[in-house]
């Protein structure tokens, strides 16, 4: 019983590192498209998990809402921060931090981004 128990908890674990690796590359898409739209430069072509919690999708369903920071370049001298929001793998916010502020350019539970 207790080896059915270990079995259980690796294929979950497994389960979750893979959505995981997917929401990754998820943000990071969405990363990459929103830079080129603003013609700004994606800085290390990452993105970095700062928190994991539980959100209700639009459909009503608890899924994982993952929040991930970046760094943008816009004129080739200084780093400015980015964050996005994922809901499941769907876009809930993003925003950028601009020398005059500010720009939020995403809230919406329903868009994803793809290639």
């Amino acid at each position: 019983m207790a080896a059915l128990i270990v079995i259980i908890a690796i294929a979950l674990g497994g389960l979750f590192w893979l959505d995981a690796m997917r929401a990754r590359e998820q943000a990071l898409r969405v990363c990459r498209k929103t830079c080129h739209d603003m013609d700004v430069e994606l800085l290390d072509e990452t993105v970095a998990l700062s928190r994991l919690d539980f959100s209700r999708g639009k459909d009503g369903r608890l899924r994982w809402r993952r929040s991930y920071g970046f760094e943008f370049n816009i004129d080739g001298t200084r780093r400015h921060r980015g964050r996005l929001v994922l809901v499941g793998q769907a876009l809930d916010a993003m925003q950028l931090d601009m020398p005059e502020g500010f720009t939020t350019l995403q809230q919406a539970h329903k868009r994803e981004v793809s290639d």
